[in-house]
């Protein structure tokens, strides 16, 4: 009777134990000595995108790449002959690949169990990519704190000499008289304006800013900066029109950063199409979505240039500073859940694209605490 008690018992914790090995997060992959898998969980399926079935029973090389295969071999390998475990017990990073090819970075951690004069190793597999993703942001984000500051201190040390070279320039236009010093000072003060300007636009990119969320109507921006800009794309005989598919549609934001956005993308089509053409600025809801599009049928951009349209200081303009989009997609980024994308065809136009996350009016607008 006891003995069926415990008989039972073991059964029932062996139960137990398997249910929480197959329903765990992490992946569990078994072999034997020989590399041939006895036991996949469903996180090892999720995670390789390899049915159960497709796995146990095969050597483990299917699942690996040709360079891990080769690492696993030689550490198993030396196990068996010395029982020095090198890697058992410790937790190590690898680049692992699915079943479709991706490759993905993974931590793992090996552990091994003699049964019956048999040697059998488990490894235990986190997918990393989220997370190697957030260090990455983190990262980047104290780089560019660390950047800002140095340029804040730049802005500051050119900004005042600027001002004295300007004021001087503007002095001495009112006295000179000779065409050819007139034209040159001309240049200067043009320069030190578009100096200026670059040192604005600089401390927009590298200086982080607080955001003052507020819930507002997108569609009401949009006809803002429809009539802010009427005159500009008038003057060159472009055709536009506003498009929304309705009243209202609601996204939470910052109202002043994200004109400067609009204003800037709708500037970029209109100097694009220097012939004239058509411009549509547009608004809409996908699912939860809200999506803004501003459209041009101007000459596009070259299939090399979209890859660098968003790096800093890359420009296809004459005049520009290479910030403008930068800047356009530090803004929205900075903006929880939403993206902004451009979409070309060199010769056909642009598509510049925003997501957002369409808000209830009811729901309390975002703030520097709760974003």
């Amino acid at each position: 009777m006891n003995e069926n008690k415990t008989y039972g018992g073991a059964i029932k914790e062996l139960t137990i134990l398997q249910g929480a090995v197959q329903n765990t997060n992490e992946a569990f992959v078994t072999i034997d000595q020989d590399h041939q898998v006895i036991f996949f969980n469903q996180a090892a399926e999720k995670i390789f995108g390899y049915r159960r079935e497709e796995v146990i029973g095969q050597n483990l090389n299917c699942i690996l790449t040709p360079r891990c295969s080769q690492n696993h071999q030689k550490a198993v390998e030396r196990y068996i002959k010395t029982k020095n475990p090198v890697l058992i017990g410790h937790e190590t990073e690898f680049i692992a690949a699915r079943k479709d090819g991706e490759t993905f970075p993974a931590s793992i951690s090996f552990s091994v169990s003699e049964v019956e004069g048999k040697l059998y190793f488990t490894a235990l597999i986190r997918d990393v990519t989220e997370t190697k993703t957030l260090q990455e942001q983190l990262l980047q984000s104290e780089r560019l704190a660390a950047l800002g500051q140095l340029v804040a201190e730049i802005t500051h040390e050119i900004k005042n000499p600027l001002i004295l070279i300007g004021g001087f320039a503007q002095q001495l236009k009112k006295t000179i008289t000779g065409e050819k010093e007139l034209s040159k000072l001309t240049i200067i003060v043009e320069e030190i304006r578009r100096l200026e300007s670059l040192l604005l636009e600089l401390r927009d990119f590298y200086l982080p800013k607080n955001l003052a969320f507020e819930t507002l109507n997108i569609n009401e921006l949009l006809e803002e900066v429809y009539l802010i800009t009427k005159d500009s794309w008038e003057k060159k005989n472009i055709r536009t029109t506003l498009q929304t598919e309705r009243k209202e549609n609601l996204i939470e934001g910052d109202k002043e950063k994200l004109k400067q956005v609009l204003l800037n993308l709708v500037k970029n089509a209109v100097e694009a199409m220097e012939e004239g053409g058509n411009l549509s600025i547009q608004s809409g809801v996908t699912d939860t979505m809200v999506e803004v599009k501003i459209v041009d049928d101007g000459p596009g951009i070259s299939k090399s240039n979209q890859e660098k349209i968003f790096n800093p200081f890359f420009t296809t303009k004459k005049h520009g500073s290479g910030l403008g989009l930068p800047i356009c997609k530090r803004i929205i980024g900075d903006h929880p859940n939403s993206s902004l994308s451009l979409t070309s065809e060199d010769g056909k136009g642009t598509v510049a694209k925003i997501i957002f996350p369409a808000q209830s009016p009811t729901r309390k607008p975002l703030t520097a605490d709760n974003s």
